[in-house]
């Protein structure tokens, strides 16, 4: 057949071409074939008949046209070879009739023999070419799912980067032709006659395979999660995919075998309008998604600064549909740090914006870090403990500590001298980025409004410090710190009511610290600007902070704790006194069924609850000497006899899956980690929220046979 196309063509120059060389090498246009010999049931592409042969050929249209002097010759045909070629037209066309007629009467005759009565759906046996197209799919499905997992863009080169005319193949498609010379039968039997310069897979038809793959991933976590009924939404920081804001959204639950699990479960698309997000959001969720959201015990919101009150307007939403999704703070994010990022002044942003950058820059340098150790310890040459200390601090993500203020204005001198060595060093010590980066920072950080935004939030939040430090700490002394926090609002409304005096106080600290780094104090340049020519000039420094800073800040501070740590999450976190250890502390002397009644729905069977309560205490209390009592909800949910208390049992998988409550075994926290990675190690714009989920969830089990009848359901 080979043979016939050349001779057709009239491609004297390939006739001693062997048909395998013809096969890997050559590609003729569809234009060349009769409809007749094209196979039009494929959706996909155009598909030759195994008979086909090329008959269409314009051989005189190239005499009257200049530029195809430098056109292949073709030879001209005589009259005889014409009348030749035409009947091969007809023949061909003849016999595709013939198979046409065979196979309708062979089709009536079938429904004949049954008597019209129906067959079902799953006894019809796939045609080969069914058969066929399905493992076409199933091999196109298994790229992105390697693509998706070894987090491998779809794009390769840019337009911009190849010269015009230039044809390349992007990822997908140099992954597909090398699985055909790897020896891919399907594959090859489809493309083989596809030109070497066209995509063999659109990039419609690529979107619509990966929103399957993604749908499908999801859908086994989900599934997880629907059977274990209870679980809690978190949140985190929005990120940018392509140019486009999203938001990821992780799940809380308890699975089959007790272990407290949190896993990535997709993007969603971040809207500016708070309302509009609320509605897309809990749209998402129960409908995308099918997670009802009554069974939902729990909602945290991780939050970049500028995009907290916007959260909020989401939670406060969630809560007015259902009482039970209690507002809590996250396990993964320090409670001072989450109320820094929440307090809506500009100038904490800018701060908080200003100490990532420092310490992005000091961790790309391993250089860069040594000079600072010098610096360290050429300032605290009398206090080498000090010193030891703050290098160690130096080499953790210390912007995420819960005494990250503490640590930058101890370290704000060591910073500043360091950045300036690296500035104004003319040696080629240092390359241009680092020594560009080194200066602006160094100006940032020695800028009075900085100095003394840190210094005021340093004092502020030393009040909540302990209490945040705890609500991350053990079981007991998670516990402890619910009961602490009416202590944490008395002393801030203290603060607030004598602002005057403690304002005071926080400002000459400032002052002192900037007059030790030779930095000027003075008013913010906007405000002077604004303020020219006006009557009230007479501001202070110090009644500008306290009005613009101080003030809002604490008020703040106050009212954020009182949302987030409602009545109703009190409550719940004092029903922690149903871990062994905690009951223990307490003297086996609690009350959890009064705290409890917020759960009654939940437990299995609410009416024995105080004998099954009762005969828990019991239990521990009359334990053998050598028994520990277990300290963890994980160590709880894991005993050998915890099905004898379906109760207490019920009440501990609810209050585990609070995001409050840290995930103990680390390998079930792998979700928010992977999440980190993917997002540090892909360039924004190569970003795919349909491959992330693939790459994040790598270790989920998927069914390519489902994906493959879904896409063949749907498109």
């Amino acid at each position: 057949r080979c043979q016939r196309w050349v001779e057709n063509c009239r491609r004297a120059d390939l006739e001693d071409k062997t048909p395998d060389q013809l096969n890997k090498h050559y590609r003729l246009c569809a234009k060349h074939f009769e409809t007749s010999m094209i196979c039009r049931s494929s959706p996909y592409r155009t598909v030759l008949r195994d008979n086909a042969v090329p008959t269409i050929f314009d051989l005189t249209s190239h005499l009257n046209n200049p530029h195809s002097r430098h056109r292949k010759r073709i030879k001209e045909l005589s009259e005889d070879e014409i009348r030749t070629l035409k009947q091969q037209k007809i023949e061909a066309f003849e016999r595709e009739q013939a198979t046409q007629e065979l196979n309708e009467s062979s089709e009536q005759n079938t429904v004949s023999e049954e008597g019209g009565g129906e067959q079902e759906e799953e006894a019809v046996p796939l045609t080969l070419e069914e058969r066929e197209n399905k493992d076409y799919l199933k091999s196109l499905f298994e790229i992105l799912i390697l693509m998706g997992k070894q987090n491998i863009p779809l794009d390769g080169h840019s337009v911009d980067e190849l010269p015009e005319g230039i044809f390349t193949s992007d990822n997908f498609q140099a992954l597909l032709e090398y699985r055909i010379n790897a020896g891919d039968e399907v594959l090859r039997r489809r493309f083989e006659m596809t030109a070497v310069n066209l995509e063999y897979c659109s990039k419609t038809q690529q979107k619509q395979m990966l929103e399957i793959c993604e749908s499908c991933v999801r859908e086994e976590t989900l599934r997880e999660v629907r059977d274990s009924h209870f679980f809690s939404i978190v949140t985190d920081e929005v990120v940018d995919i392509a140019g486009e804001e999203h938001l990821p959204v992780l799940v809380r639950f308890v699975d089959d075998s007790h272990n407290l699990r949190e896993e990535f479960i997709g993007f969603l698309p971040y809207e500016a309008d708070p309302e509009i997000l609320a509605v897309k959001f809990h749209t998402t969720i129960t409908e995308k998604w099918g997670l009802n959201m009554e069974y939902c015990r729990g909602q945290a919101y991780i939050v970049s600064s500028g995009f907290a009150s916007k959260m909020k307007t989401v939670a406060t939403r969630l809560l007015e549909k259902y009482p039970q999704a209690v507002y809590t703070l996250s396990s993964s994010c320090a409670l001072n740090v989450w109320l820094a990022k929440s307090i809506p002044v500009v100038g904490v942003s800018i701060a908080l914006g200003t100490m990532e950058e420092v310490c992005c820059l000091f961790h790309q340098s391993p250089q860069l870090l040594a000079e600072l150790d010098n610096t360290i310890s050429a300032l605290f040459q009398n206090n080498k403990e000090k010193a030891n200390e703050l290098k160690k601090v130096c080499r953790s993500q210390w912007t995420v500590r819960h005494d990250t203020f503490e640590v930058l204005v101890d370290l704000l001198q060591a910073l500043v001298l360091c950045l300036d060595a690296v500035g104004s060093d003319s040696s080629v010590r240092w390359n241009n980025f680092i020594a560009g980066r080194a200066f602006i920072l160094s100006s940032a950080l020695t800028d009075f409004d900085f100095i003394v935004t840190v210094v005021i939030l340093k004092n502020v939040l030393s009040f909540t410090r302990a209490f945040g430090k705890n609500l991350q700490g053990q079981t007991s002394d998670v516990f402890f710190a619910a009961s602490s926090l009416t202590a944490v609002l008395h002393s801030l409304n203290e603060v607030m009511e004598n602002i005057e005096v403690y304002h005071e106080f926080w400002f000459e600290e400032a002052t002192n610290l900037a007059t030790k780094l030779d930095v000027q104090i003075k008013l913010p340049g906007k405000f002077r600007r604004a303020q020219q020519g006006s009557l009230d000039s007479e501001v202070t420094s110090e009644n500008y902070y306290k009005e613009i800073l101080s003030v809002p800040a604490v008020e703040h501070i106050i009212q954020e704790l009182k949302d987030i740590f409602s009545e109703q999450h009190l409550k719940a976190l004092k029903c922690l006194s149903l871990v062994p250890s905690v009951m223990g502390q307490l003297k086996f002397n609690t009350s959890e069924e009064h705290h409890a009644d917020m759960y009654k729905n939940d437990l299995p069977n609410p009416d024995t609850l105080s004998a099954e309560l009762h005969c828990w205490r019991i239990k521990w209390k009359h334990r053998g000497k050598d028994i520990e009592l277990p300290s963890t909800i994980y160590e709880a949910l894991h005993l050998p006899d915890i099905k004898f208390f379906p109760n207490v049992y019920a009440l501990l998988k609810v209050l585990c899956i609070l995001p409050v409550m840290k995930v103990e075994n680390e390998k079930y926290e792998m979700g928010r980690k992977r999440l980190k990675a993917y997002l540090k190690n892909t360039l924004t714009e190569q970003r795919s929220s349909n491959l992330a989920l693939l790459n994040i969830n790598l270790d989920i089990k998927h069914d390519l046979d489902l994906m493959v009848d879904t896409y063949i359901k749907l498109y």
